[in-house]
């Protein structure tokens, strides 16, 4: 499983790293948020339906058929992009790829997120340390050469690429785990099925995709850092609600809770790419789309360490049950208050960044 789980992994970063950046390479700048602002539409239509239609497959046919229809789906997808996709011409083409970089990078991140899921055990710290090392290591080393796997320079030069990709390091640290955490809650404390409980969980996602369209607009029109920063504004006030989780809570609660944080997703995401890959040159939007990339996978990763974090400190290594519910919502609000100060932080984050649109002119 966990060398099927790291071929996935490869394949993500290909998608990550090019589908961006071939967007963006279509379209005029004037048009750019718009058009990102549609494409995040299209990513959230798939994961509104997405929990939806795994609760139902589930449910009534078993969770293996899951991993079945994603076959089937990707397959599609696959002979389509060959079909329509034109090829474009090389432009870098004497650049050589940085493997020595690629290595320290992988260790350093490995290393890191492995020991961050050993805590609180002293083994956790020996890892830790060890990955800050290799990363100090790839620092000095990007620094040095020619070709680098990741450009330092460009978040010590570039202050709208460096806070916009800070900041959504953030937002996925602070936003990953709430969907993992309250499919939990649902189905353990209110004892929803799975199919009822993807229903409810697809409230988030789907303002998203309504919203997304606008908000890429919207950061044509204006600056991206008020509208991102707006929406991380309202992933907070989404966030703190639900640290009074409780046996008692309505579902309603926890609806407009999810509408409230969709719609914080929806102002953020589109402006902040939009900003992120306005402040690079064109031949830098692959580097740019994939340092997003890393940034919202690096924050999910965060976001389930601190997960699992608490959870080991406070549930152990007891399934969760009836007899453990109550450790089950202390945990839930310990997490819930974590994510909503450090989303607090990434309102700030925004706000740095300065103007995008001013630098275009």
């Amino acid at each position: 499983m966990i060398v099927a789980r790291a071929v996935q992994g490869v394949g993500g970063a290909m998608i990550f790293s090019t589908g961006t950046a071939m967007l963006i390479s279509a379209y005029p700048t004037g048009e750019r948020g718009q058009i990102l602002g549609i494409n995040i539409t299209a990513v959230y239509v798939g994961l509104t339906v997405g929990p939806f239609i795994g609760g139902l497959l589930t449910q009534y046919l078993g969770w293996r058929y899951i991993f079945l229809f994603t076959v089937l789906l990707g397959a599609t997808i696959v002979y389509v992009t060959l079909a329509m996709i034109e090829e474009e011409s090389l432009a870098n083409e004497d650049e050589t790829f940085d493997w020595v970089g690629s290595l320290l990078y992988a260790i350093a991140l490995f290393t890191i997120m492995y020991g961050f899921s050993q805590l609180p055990f002293l083994r956790a710290g020996f890892l830790i340390g060890t990955g800050i090392i290799f990363l100090a290591l790839f620092i000095v080393q990007q620094l040095k050469i020619p070709f680098p796997l990741l450009d330092i320079r460009m978040f010590l030069n570039n202050k709208v690429f460096a806070f916009s990709n800070l900041a959504a390091l953030i937002n996925y640290c602070a936003t990953f785990v709430v969907t993992f955490l309250l499919s939990l809650y649902l189905q353990n404390i209110k004892l929803l099925t799975p199919a009822h409980t993807g229903l409810i969980l697809i409230a988030a996602p789907a303002m998203q995709a309504l919203i997304s369209p606008f908000a890429g607009r919207l950061s044509d029109r204006f600056e991206p850092q008020i509208i991102a920063s707006i929406g991380m504004a309202m992933t907070v006030a989404g966030l703190v609600p639900l640290i009074f989780l409780n046996n008692g809570t309505g579902i309603h609660y926890v609806l407009i809770c999810l509408i409230i944080l969709g719609i914080g997703f929806a102002l953020f995401s589109s402006p902040n790419v939009n900003a992120t890959m306005s402040a690079v040159e064109k031949k830098f939007y692959g580097v740019a789309s994939a340092t997003l990339g890393t940034m919202r996978l690096t924050g999910q990763m965060f976001s389930m360490g601190i997960t699992m974090l608490v959870f080991a400190v406070i549930l152990g290594n007891h399934p969760i049950s009836e007899a453990n519910h109550q450790l089950f919502l202390k945990s839930n609000q310990l997490i819930f208050s974590i994510l909503s100060v450090i989303c607090c932080g990434g309102i700030f984050a925004s706000l740095a960044r300065g103007k995008v649109h001013d630098e275009e002119k």
